[in-house]
């Protein structure tokens, strides 16, 4: 088995509410896999579906290897689970907690879970109930750890930490991420997700828009500033899949993918352009520039308004 994640068609309708449309997508052992998009564009419901505390309405999810509509709670014995607002005994210790939890899984999972208080630096005596936010958040990530699972599932763990416990937690995906283990990631924190994802899957109102390696889809997107020369009222075609289109004056700003260096010298050769200059975007524009398009996702070209002097020219 090579992945940890497989979804295969899955839609799933909350009444009249289509969470999730018609969703494929694989993730790989031993990578930290970034789910993305603004609130309601299903990534929790896509999590609920894997860990089989819901049904899908179409499609099969499965987690490594077991079917979530069948094997929900074995899936969820074996899985790790931080959801945004963890359920923790108010009134236990972080010792207590975990010495309860112990009783459902195997011998060492106490040791272990001592252990990762300790890395955490987390008060082991102090109830629940007066720790910050940043240090529930760590015991429920020492949890969900020491059982030591295959895969382990953050829905926008960060979200409401300070800057410093948000960095421990990073620094912790990576360190999982290599020792073989698979991190499914949740989040809208685009930053954040830039400097630990491996691979990144773009959603958008229940639609898959791209799922890419942040390398390659970083690699094969550019930002184009063509400056037009004097007299010239529209920008050369672009080839590629135009995703942002935006207008100021004389230049025009052109955010494209799978463009290559002899395409964009072809551009800079054309007699309406003067100049153009191109840069590779950072994740966030990217993200961006998907969440404002205008054309579903299952088309090659895709269109953004920035203004209402906006348009887009594709190939």
């Amino acid at each position: 088995m090579q992945t940890a994640l497989s979804i295969r068609q899955v839609t799933k309708n909350y009444g009249g509410q289509r969470a999730l449309d018609d969703v494929s997508l694989e993730v790989p052992k031993g990578v930290v896999f970034a789910l993305l998009g603004e609130n309601g564009a299903g990534k929790t419901t896509t999590i609920k579906l894997a860990l089989g505390l819901e049904e899908p309405n179409h499609g099969q999810l499965e987690v490594l290897g077991m079917n979530s509509a069948t094997a929900g709670e074995e899936i969820r014995r074996q899985v790790g689970y931080v959801p945004e607002r963890p359920a923790l005994y108010e009134w236990m210790t972080a010792t207590e907690i975990g010495w309860f939890a112990s009783g459902f899984y195997a011998a060492g999972f106490e040791h272990e879970y001592r252990t990762l208080l300790q890395q955490f630096e987390v008060p082991t005596n102090r109830k629940i109930s007066q720790m910050s936010k940043g240090m529930r958040a760590k015991v429920a990530l020492s949890l969900s750890l020491a059982h030591q699972p295959e895969l382990l599932i953050l829905d926008e763990p960060t979200s409401g930490l300070d800057t410093l416990v948000r960095r421990e937690f990073l620094e912790s995906m990576v360190d999982i991420a290599a020792a073989g283990r698979t991190v499914l990631l949740s989040s809208h924190l685009i930053s954040e997700v830039e400097r630990v994802a491996d691979i990144v899957a773009i959603m958008r109102q229940g639609q898959l828009m791209v799922v890419e390696s942040l390398d390659t889809l970083k690699c094969q997107t550019y930002e184009l500033t063509m400056t037009l020369a004097a007299g010239a009222s529209q920008p050369p075609e672009v080839p590629g899949q135009v995703l942002c289109s935006r207008q100021r004056a004389r230049q025009w700003q052109v955010l494209t993918r799978n463009l290559d260096e002899r395409q964009i010298d072809a551009i800079r050769d054309d007699e309406s352009v003067v100049a153009v200059e191109a840069r590779t975007p950072g994740l966030e524009e990217i993200f961006v520039a998907y969440m404002q398009s205008d054309i579903s996702p299952r088309h090659d070209e895709m269109d953004c308004k920035a203004s209402e002097s906006e348009s887009v020219q594709t190939s």
